[in-house]
């Protein structure tokens, strides 16, 4: 299968660690011109360094994922000094675990701004080149919860599909002009994310480290986590002209674990 990604340009959000970072890295073994984009300049120059790179142009850019008008001029500003993306991924960390009604109206608020409006931006900055080229891949990590309400993850569970509806939206208005506009729902993945999880379900059982993980892996058909370069290879595909009559869909990657069709 050819996967026709070299010398296209990718923006990938939240690229220093996880999956956003393991996403980051398959691109660039396609050929990606890759840019990372987070708030750390001390570990999104650790990931650079490390990008495969065979006459590729990498780069990064500092944002500030809690001021949205903050990521547009960054990039609008790179755009203009740099280059146009034909790739976007959306991928920013997930709230705080939590029961829906304990959770307080800060925490919808600051989940909200970081997840769709910032997709939002990011997607009315770089979508007019996609436009120009005939060729564009949005593709938005979100959660299997946007199948299947996650229990102990209230805030998260609302605002992925909030996100999951905009991108099914959105997906319908730029199919036209080439673009597509597809969601990963990643699966238990083993990340830093999933280790904080893990020692909230610990507390809730009563129980150690060890028997949540165990319990969480009894629950996946699989029975093991994901390894991020698992999600990253369903990321690339998606990103690539092999994949291009794919829109608007959600894509679980999860051993088998989303009950729902």
């Amino acid at each position: 299968m050819k996967l026709n990604l070299k010398n296209k340009n990718a923006l990938v959000c939240g690229s220093t660690q996880g999956i956003g970072k393991a996403s980051a890295i398959a691109l660039a073994n396609e050929g990606v011109n890759v840019t990372l984009i987070a708030r750390n300049e001390t570990t999104l120059k650790q990931v650079l360094s490390i990008l495969p790179n065979t006459n590729q142009n990498h780069n990064y850019i500092v944002a500030d994922f809690s001021n949205p008008e903050d990521v547009r001029q960054k990039v609008s500003n790179f755009i203009l000094k740099n280059h146009g993306f034909h790739i976007l991924i959306n991928n920013t960390g997930g709230p705080k675990a939590g029961t829906v009604l304990n959770a307080d109206l800060n925490e919808f608020e600051s989940a909200f701004i970081q997840h769709l409006k910032c997709n939002h931006v990011l997607a009315q900055t770089i979508i007019p080149f996609m436009k120009t080229e005939g060729y564009g891949r949005i593709i938005n990590m979100i959660s299997t919860s946007v199948k299947q309400p996650i229990e102990g993850l209230g805030v998260s569970n609302t605002i992925r599909g909030a996100v999951a509806n905009w991108s099914k939206t959105l997906a319908t208005e730029v199919g036209s002009f080439g673009i597509t506009v597809n969601n990963v729902l990643p699966g238990a993945t083993a990340t830093e994310r999933l280790t904080a999880i893990l020692h909230n379900v610990a507390k809730k059982i009563n129980g150690t480290f060890e028997q949540a993980e165990t319990m969480m892996k009894n629950i996946t058909p699989a029975k093991r986590f994901a390894k991020p370069e698992e999600i990253a290879n369903a990321v690339v595909f998606l990103a690539s002209e092999a994949a291009s009559y794919i829109n608007g869909i959600n894509l679980p990657v999860d051993g088998g674990r989303t009950k729902s069709l």
